[in-house]
């Protein structure tokens, strides 16, 4: 374990109503980020370290202030922003026709009540998953050395000063140039993305395929923040699609040959005579990005059960101490939670909301005549599978980090195993398959998915507040309100993006520009599929097939090299999964990040460097994401398609070239400018 300077003895000032309103603020903009960049990506960024960064910056100007306030505002920014992870399952009512937009208080009540019990959750957890089970948790500690270093009363060092205050600075440049270059692709001026298509020759098997490539800096935050193993893993993925996939699903004789000795077809068959582009597209989207999800749900299922042994373990431990404060040990400060009467009458309140949503959602519906079954059988879901899926996530944070956990794995297990269980009901009742079946796994499943990702982020959370020495119970109330400050936003920001730009799958925005929302898109079909009976599960099996060789393939690389090369399964599906865009741009962040570590990993400013980075990175992924919402915001009240758009549509202007050198450049100098403050900083 990462161990921390010690923490001095101050004046405890922890839970202050400043530092709840500071955390809501900040709860508020980076669930406004994350909301973006998940709908657009596929992943979220983890708020602990910019969050704790603003708030030592300042709350230095008011007197008093502690670390442990300042560990009160990170929990709270970190688990709002944390929040935006229900993206993942939500917009997938819209997609499937439910809704036509975001009910504000429905939507809510679903981030509030499953966010609550993730929270109640894991506190039970917090002794086995964090104080015995000895996990990395590399964001926590992370977290809690930024907060040790930073805080007012803590470290008083000039050098400690500097860098908080620089700190600030890079999130704040970050945040302003990759806003400014995300308004010049609104203004037209610069091109966001290219694609190339082409028609192999004949003896390649004359299909198709192409190659995509963004200029986001979001995407390259985000590809610094994931690491480079992460990133080629991704990269391998891409690709296993592109160069294998879609050619092979593309070309006329592969395609026969599996229809006449398999019984698979490809759409192929149907678009002979299409141009490149329109046959690899539709083969990608509708066949390709199935084979994915069975990469992405072996996975998750596999690193699941590699991680059930440490688990139980973990859970034995805790009721075994648990038996010792029964017969009398005192609970120190840093061990008191919140009572477990609190705790018991929290999670009661949450059910019953939940029931009442449930019981609401089936009226008028055909499912009404079964209202009793479904609401009893849906909390007993949320009950057993939200406290393994809280169990689980929480532990995969620990050891991985809240960034790389596999939620969105578990949500496509939750979603598979709620739609099977629809069909038992339907059988049951006697009744056909309806649209209404869908959603309401959909929203059973959002529940369940809410409960995840607050457990996994709550225990790094719990984590730095360990070794901070921060009260727990004291921290537990902040997770709740950051809960809450995160799910009052959420639907308002869908309903923007919504309209503005419309989600893959669903209904168009004004500016007909959907957003990939790559696992709503895939838990809707998923929901789809299985209840009607026509999911693709020949492509989903030949992905699976594929997810246990790159299982195989990652265990003897991981044996040859002494664990220093892997293939992260989950990673692979991912960039399988992913439009070649987005994927391309998140390895050239990965790898750019991966450079920039390497040429200060030998200078005295080594350690403030790498921190410096992930703020910057951490920057640029929140102002492009933030003109994200502002520019969805712009079109919905204006209407517009391009309402900041200064260069007309099919100019002269070279867009793409201009975009490409302006990108490359401001990214040079941007690491150049981050390495010259590190070297400041450090003195």
């Amino acid at each position: 374990m990462t161990d921390t300077p010690a923490v001095p003895r101050l004046k405890r000032v922890e839970l202050t109503i400043r530092a709840l309103i500071l955390g809501c603020v900040l709860a508020v903009i980076f669930t406004a980020a994350n909301t973006y960049l998940g709908l657009k990506v596929g992943l979220t960024f983890a708020s602990a370290i910019p969050a704790a960064v603003i708030s030592m910056a300042i709350l230095r100007a008011f007197k008093g202030s502690t670390i442990w306030e300042n560990m009160t505002v990170q929990t709270v920014a970190s688990v709002g922003g944390a929040m935006s992870s229900i993206i993942f399952v939500l917009p997938g009512l819209v997609m499937v026709g439910w809704w036509m937009d975001f009910p504000f208080w429905e939507s809510v009540a679903i981030c509030v009540l499953g966010g609550v019990l993730g929270v109640t959750f894991s506190i039970p957890l917090r002794r086995a998953l964090v104080v015995n089970a000895n996990l990395p948790y590399p964001e926590g500690v992370a977290a809690a050395e930024v907060l040790t270093v930073g805080s007012p009363g803590v470290d008083q060092s000039e050098e400690a000063v500097r860098e908080n205050k620089a700190g600030l600075g890079v999130v704040i440049v970050g945040s302003i140039v990759s806003a400014a270059f995300a308004f010049l692709i609104a203004a037209r001026a610069f091109a966001g993305e290219t694609a190339k298509f082409l028609k192999l020759p004949a003896f390649l098997g004359g299909g198709a395929t192409g190659v995509g490539f963004g200029m986001q800096f979001a995407l390259l935050g985000a590809g610094h923040l994931i690491g480079l193993t992460v990133g080629l893993a991704q990269l391998f993925g891409l690709l296993l699609a592109w160069c294998i996939a879609v050619p092979l699903l593309t070309s006329p004789d592969f395609v026969a040959f599996l229809g006449s000795h398999f019984g698979i077809h490809s759409l192929a068959a149907t678009l002979a005579s299409a141009p490149p582009e329109e046959l690899a597209s539709k083969v990608w989207r509708n066949e390709v990005r199935f084979m994915g999800a069975g990469v992405i749900g072996v996975a998750a299922i596999w690193t699941l059960i590699k991680l059930m042994g440490p688990l139980v373990g973990g859970l034995t431990s805790a009721l075994a101490a648990q038996r010792r404060r029964a017969e009398g040990e005192v609970l120190d400060r840093t061990e008191q939670d919140i009572p477990i009467g609190i705790v018991g009458g929290l999670s009661i309140i949450a059910l019953v909301g939940i029931a009442s949503v449930l019981a609401l959602f089936t009226q008028g519906t055909p499912l009404a005549a079964s209202a009793p079954i479904l609401v009893i059988g849906g909390l007993v879901y949320v009950i057993v599978i939200g406290f393994a899926v809280a169990a689980i996530c929480g532990y995969m944070a620990g050891l991985i980090g809240s960034s790389n956990s596999p939620v969105s794995g578990v949500g496509i297990i939750a979603i598979v195993v709620a739609s099977l269980l629809m069909l038992v009901v339907m059988a049951i009742a006697g009744v056909p398959a309806d649209p209404s079946f869908v959603a309401f796994a959909l929203m059973v499943t959002a529940v369940v998915f809410a409960v995840a990702v607050i457990a996994n982020d709550n225990l790094q959370d719990l984590k730095t507040g360990q070794l901070v020495e921060a009260t727990p119970w004291r921290q537990q109330v902040a997770l709740i309100v950051g809960v809450v400050a995160g799910a009052l936003v959420i639907p308002f920001i869908l309903s923007q993006l919504n309209g503005a730009f419309g989600f893959e799958g669903g209904p168009k925005g004004i500016a007909d520009a959907p957003l990939a929302a790559p696992q709503a898109t895939l838990i809707s079909a998923l929901a789809k599929g299985v209840i009607s009976g026509e999911l693709r599960w020949d492509l989903i099996g030949v992905g699976a097939v594929i997810g246990a060789i790159i299982i195989a393939l990652d265990a003897v690389l991981e044996k040859a090299t002494r664990g220093k090369i892997k293939l992260p399964p989950l990673a692979v599906g991912i960039g399988f999964y992913l439009p070649a865009a987005v994927t391309t741009m998140l390895v050239v962040g990965a790898v750019v990040g991966w450079f920039y570590d390497k040429a200060i990993a030998g200078t005295k400013y080594a350690d403030v460097g790498r921190r410096m980075g992930v703020l910057l990175a951490s920057g640029l992924i929140v102002g492009e994401s933030l003109f994200g919402v502002l520019l969805a915001g712009v079109i919905v009240g204006t209407g517009k398609e391009s309402p900041f758009g200064l260069i007309p549509e099919g100019s002269a202007w070279p867009a793409m070239l201009a975009g490409v050198v302006a990108f490359a450049v401001l990214a040079f100098g941007l690491y150049g400018w981050i390495r010259r403050v590190s070297a400041k900083v450090a003195g």
